[in-house]
């Protein structure tokens, strides 16, 4: 039954790796591509000046960029951030000069996630030109993703 049990659980991981292989060999590729067009880790100081200065403006918000974004609150060690990391990266792709899209490393940013009351991961900020930014908890689909680009970020349908 042990035998079993640890031959069907090396199985299983073994299925599950070569699958994020395939992904992952599948994402350098479309990387490749579009080189010029990636998503862009932002550190506290890079932040305040592209984003938005959450120190100096405290009770109100003036998007600092000159066109939409996205901003991906995430952590290395999460599952489902690492589930849209790559569908980010095509959305940042296929969007081109459209729109940016951040990344914010809640370990490393730890001022960043406690100004936007980041308690579970992933989040993703959309800020549009506009408005107020919306935030969505948690994996979405790429289809969800583009959506929420087209209707919040651009303003279309």
């Amino acid at each position: 039954m042990k035998k079993t049990f640890l031959i069907l659980s090396s199985l299983l991981v073994v299925v599950c790796c070569w699958g994020q292989t395939k992904t992952s060999n599948k994402h350098k590729s479309a990387a490749k591509n579009n080189a010029d067009v990636r998503t862009i880790p932002l550190t506290k100081s890079e932040f305040l000046v592209k984003v938005a200065n959450f120190e100096a403006n405290q009770d109100e918000w003036k998007y600092l960029g000159d066109k939409p974004a996205i901003i991906d609150f995430h952590a290395s060690w999460c599952g489902p951030c690492k589930v849209i990391a790559p569908i980010l990266e095509e959305l940042a792709a296929e969007y081109g000069d459209s729109i940016y899209v951040y990344k914010v490393d809640i370990d490393k940013e730890q001022e960043i996630a406690t100004a936007f009351n980041i308690r579970a991961i992933p989040v993703l900020l959309f800020v549009p030109m506009e408005g107020a930014p919306q935030m969505a908890q948690g994996a979405m689909s790429k289809d969800t993703i583009r959506e929420a680009i087209e209707k919040v970020l651009l303003k279309k349908k």
